[in-house]
């Protein structure tokens, strides 16, 4: 069991305050519920004390992706037999808002999900889930083409000037390094397709054009960003695990200064 005792409530509240997240901000949470040790009350403890924290004018944002709502061809993340996508294509469920789980993405992200007044974002593949005050208003709008781009909810954050909280993981899993990607001349498109159910309340696959992204250097990305961006990054320990914060403006302006700068033309 590890050394530092049991995290709590109230000690993640503390541990929060002193890494510098703030009452009324609204914040986009990437997280490791085992990165903190041993939880009282696991998950939903993590999720009150981030609540708690950021008070009744803040908001608490994640990532809700479905990565399964997608041709099984192309699933990186489980591979089942050929034979069975057949199968897999005539039944795969329509993304449900209300239902479609976001489990991949960690226990915390799907207790937000599943939070008692969260709203979610409505597209197939890439949406977000959030709780608090801005709720409704950074997850209202959300354009199929616009997976994690300007127009998506992780656009509306930055927008409100809000920050990202890396809590436990590193730089890989930060979302806001791909607004810069959307913003550099020559983003990528390739066809995706996706369940949905359509106004007249049939189950339908559509295709769309969705943007080439590449995370692969984003720890690198991350590592330069917090050496020489001088106090855009606060580090500190929350709970066991080590947690970064930074506004998403900051981490989008580095990357489109970085990315042309290390990635082939």
């Amino acid at each position: 069991m590890d050394g530092a005792g049991p995290q709590t409530r109230s000690s993640l509240v503390r541990d929060l305050r002193a890494l510098g997240v703030r009452a009324g901000s609204s914040v986009l949470l990437h997280a490791s519920l085992r990165s903190l040790g041993w939880v009282c009350g696991g998950a939903p403890t993590v999720v009150r004390a981030l609540l708690d924290v950021l008070g009744e004018g803040g908001t608490l944002v994640v990532p809700a992706f479905s990565r399964d709502n997608r041709d099984p061809s192309r699933w990186s993340h489980v591979r089942v037999p050929e034979s069975w996508w057949p199968t897999i294509r005539a039944e795969l469920p329509a993304f449900d808002p209300a239902v479609t789980p976001c489990r991949e993405l960690g226990l915390i992200a799907e207790t937000v999900r599943t939070w008692p007044g969260a709203a979610r974002s409505g597209h197939p593949q890439t949406s977000f889930a959030a709780v608090g005050a801005r709720a409704a208003e950074l997850t209202a709008r959300h354009p199929i083409t616009s997976e994690i781009g300007p127009e998506s909810p992780l656009g509306a954050v930055e927008s409100v000037g809000g920050e990202t909280l890396l809590l436990g993981v590193g730089y890989d899993r930060c979302t806001a390094f791909h607004l810069a990607e959307y913003r550099l001349p020559g983003l990528g498109r390739r066809t995706n397709r996706c369940v949905v159910t359509t106004s007249e309340g049939r189950r339908e696959w559509i295709s769309y054009q969705a943007a080439v992204l590449d995370d692969r250097d984003f720890a690198e990305l991350g590592k330069d960003f917090e050496l020489t961006s001088a106090n855009a990054v606060r580090v500190g320990n929350v709970g066991a695990g080590k947690a970064r914060l930074f506004s998403v403006s900051s981490a989008v302006s580095y990357a489109m200064s970085w990315l042309p700068r290390h990635r082939p033309a």
